[in-house]
């Protein structure tokens, strides 16, 4: 069938929110958030735009969300989560673990399963890796068990092994030892996937969180 304008319109839409790699995966059908409208330019400017580019460790992410911290709220991550965007979502993740809002575990391991849109991978690590229960713990190693099986898709398991590993430094829990064969698999043509450099590089993250969270608790 040939496609119409509209179609092509629809495909940059998908390919702007992050939808990059469509793919088929047993987790289509797990229950997510959809918000009922789109969020306003204003919700976007206050809560997105000066947080999804921008690092922890830099000082500037802290400086941006301390003002308007006393109004970060469940329903704003409720928002955040709910829209198809892969910087909305990262951003809901992110505040999901700085104020421990682990109402939220379910959603974002069922929207880490589904992996609908790149980038926002990391950040669903992130807040599973900081509510840490069993339940955390479960949606990674499902992750895992299937993501690293399809050495096709170049997603989050690199995040997701990281997160496995600061959990397992945490709960000394060995949990990461049974995915390294699959791993090594996984990266066999991948040269610069470096499994030491993302359990480094998701502790450092951690760091930040924790930081971030202690100095928003003291506002």
């Amino acid at each position: 069938m040939r496609k119409t304008l509209k179609d092509y319109l629809e495909e940059i839409k998908l390919h702007v929110a992050g939808a990059t790699v469509r793919h088929q995966r047993p987790f289509s059908q797990l229950s997510i958030p959809q918000n009922a409208e789109e969020l306003s330019d204003e919700f976007i400017e206050k809560w997105v735009t000066p947080f999804y580019m921008t690092s922890f460790s830099n000082g500037v992410f802290l400086e941006n969300l301390k003002p308007v911290a006393h109004e970060l709220s469940e329903e704003v991550v409720s928002h955040l989560l709910g829209d198809f965007n892969w910087r909305t979502r990262i951003v809901g993740a992110w505040f999901s673990a700085i104020k421990q809002y682990a109402e939220f575990e379910q959603v974002i391991g069922n929207l880490m399963l589904r992996s609908d849109v790149c980038y926002a991978g990391v950040g669903y690590c992130i807040a599973l890796a900081s509510f840490n229960t069993n339940a955390s713990v479960e949606f990674l190693c499902r992750y895992l068990d299937y993501y690293l099986n399809r050495p096709d898709l170049w997603f989050d398991q690199g995040a997701a092994m990281g997160a496995l590993a600061y959990l397992d430094s945490v709960n000394q829990t060995q949990h990461l030892e049974r995915f390294i064969p699959s791993w090594e698999k996984f990266v066999a043509n991948k040269p610069h996937w470096n499994l030491a450099r993302s359990i480094e590089s998701f502790a450092k993250q951690m760091e930040e969180i924790l930081r971030i969270k202690s100095a928003i608790s003291k506002e």
